[in-house]
């Protein structure tokens, strides 16, 4: 019979010993400056959130992008803006690289700051100071005035919608010379100066006309253009015609609202449009913003249209690669996945909680993974069954409905070893805040002990943790077999994807960014 007090001390003495103790109070592991930034390159919006306030989050990135070389900080905010498709956290990484490196700065500025918003959010972090300046300096002004001069009016015209700086404050900043006589008349009607209204671009010109009524036909400008016009139906007809994808997704409610489902040729465009499989490609939707959407749609809505955005979401979600082997996925349903996704914003907090995307993932994965097994767990593991060919909207909701506590994230491993499981891959999707039962073997956090333990039956086998937000420690430190992947876009789906097809790095998420050319 083995010696158990031997087996004990030789598996205290393989596992490193926990470093640190994360927000919720529990023994844990200290990411590194690379990994932090990684973490928040994919889930950071700087915001609250459950164990973290906004200002906690800011000191830990910049903590983070100050202590990491500048070359992966330029390919971080890449990586965030170009894959994780996230705003705030690649704009406060340009702002950094303001301050460190101007000439990184310049390589990737026009990859970052790819529309008005992003450049807007750029100027306003500049420009607060958080960084060490408050000015934006000669060479970051160059960088903007040469975006404008890049754009064409009917780009600018779009990213005209928006403040806080608005573009007209960009521009009254960074004093940018007009090319020729139409941008010469935008920048004087933007920043409402006088201007020969006889240079204007066409679109302004339409959009003058339809404003000031001389002209019923509604132009093709962004629709947050026209809302200072009274529209009739007539309008909100022609708004859902030229409307993009993600325009379409997100204004479902306000179609009905203004008769738009009244008219069978606009439903029938509507619903061609949520259908276009390209489009919802192209419209860079997560796949969380369409459950979205289904959870709150008006019960008006003609059932079509529900049952194309039921379609768009299972599409969204085909990215999700077929694993070889048993897979188990944990489902962290404790109180604090209750919490906003992208944290809290006075006036700007999102509907979606983290368990919903947390049971989206885990729905996704089963619908592809057919024999993997879901264990919802919070201080311990719950009760639950699934197949993989209900609905994923069906599933995640079930998942989400699930009674919520405290948090501990070694129960699910616990709950199989204590049945000798056999597998081949754990995936966790969690907030990764432990605190109950986070003290192990010799000074390893609880996780990793009965990882080790799960690996004496498995040596193959591999831990992937889906961290949805932007925190600073780990439950398991990264390693051969242990990946962390930080977001809530499908760009976790392709992290998954590379460890079915065996493409491991030690650290696979920080080799991912640093792969990046900038």
């Amino acid at each position: 019979m083995a010696n158990k007090s031997l087996f004990q001390s030789l598996l205290g003495f393989l596992m490193p010993k926990a470093d640190t103790t994360n927000e919720a109070g529990g023994i844990a592991y200290a990411r590194t400056n690379e990994q932090l930034l990684a973490q928040f390159a994919a889930t950071g919006c700087l915001r609250d959130t459950f164990y973290a306030d906004a200002d906690k989050q800011l000191k830990d990135v910049l903590g983070a992008a100050f202590g990491a070389d500048p070359v992966f900080v330029a390919k971080t905010a890449v990586f965030a803006r170009e894959q994780g498709l996230m705003k705030d956290t690649p704009a406060l990484l340009c702002a950094v690289l303001a301050f460190r490196d101007q000439a990184l700065l310049g390589r990737v500025f026009d990859r970052v700051c790819d529309n008005g918003k992003m450049v807007r959010n750029f100027v306003q972090i500049v420009r607060s100071g958080q960084v060490g300046r408050k000015s934006l300096g000669t060479a970051p002004k160059r960088l903007v005035q040469r975006w404008l001069a890049s754009r064409t009016e009917a780009q600018l015209l779009a990213a005209s919608v928006g403040s806080s700086p608005s573009l007209a404050d960009v521009v009254k900043m960074v004093h940018p010379k007009p090319a020729n006589a139409a941008r010469s008349a935008f920048f004087g009607w933007l920043l409402g100066k006088s201007f020969d209204a006889a240079a204007l671009p066409d679109a302004v010109k339409q959009l003058e006309a339809f404003r000031a009524g001389a002209c019923a036909t509604v132009p093709d400008v962004p629709f947050q253009l026209l809302t200072s016009t009274k529209l009739d139906r007539s309008h909100w007809l022609a708004i859902a015609r030229n409307a993009s994808w993600t325009t379409v997704r997100m204004n479902l409610n306000t179609f009905l609202r203004h008769g738009v489902f009244d008219d069978a040729r606009a439903t029938e465009h509507v619903l061609a449009t949520l259908r276009d499989r390209s489009a919802i490609q192209r419209g860079s939707a997560f796949p969380y913003q369409i459950m979205t959407t289904l959870k709150f749609l008006d019960p008006g809505v003609p059932r079509a249209i529900r049952a194309a955005l039921h379609d768009a979401l299972e599409t969204s979600v085909e990215r999700v690669p077929s694993l070889p082997g048993k897979v188990y996925v944990a489902v962290d349903v404790s109180g604090s996945m209750q919490s906003p996704v992208t944290g809290r914003s006075h006036g700007n907090t999102t509907v979606v909680k983290c368990i919903d995307v947390a049971a989206l993932f885990a729905a996704a994965i089963l619908r592809q993974n057919p024999k993997a097994e879901l264990i919802p767990f919070h201080d311990d593991v719950v009760r639950f069954a699934a197949k993989a060919k209900d609905p994923v909207f069906r599933t995640a909701q079930r998942l989400a409905q699930l009674p919520s506590g405290g948090t501990n994230c070694g129960k699910v491993l616990e709950h199989l070893n204590a049945r000798g499981a056999r597998g081949d891959f754990v995936i966790y999707v969690s907030d990764n805040e432990s605190w109950l039962g986070t003290r192990g073997v010799a000074g390893a956090s609880g996780m990793q002990t009965e990882w080790q333990r799960f690996k004496v039956r498995n040596r193959d086998a591999k831990l992937v943790c889906i961290d949805i937000q932007p925190y600073a420690t780990t439950q398991a430190p990264e390693g051969d077999d242990v990946i962390h992947v930080g977001g809530f876009s499908d760009q976790v789906f392709e992290v998954l994807r590379a460890v079915a097809d065996g493409g491991l790095a030690p650290d696979l998420w920080v080799d991912r960014i640093q792969k990046i050319a900038v």
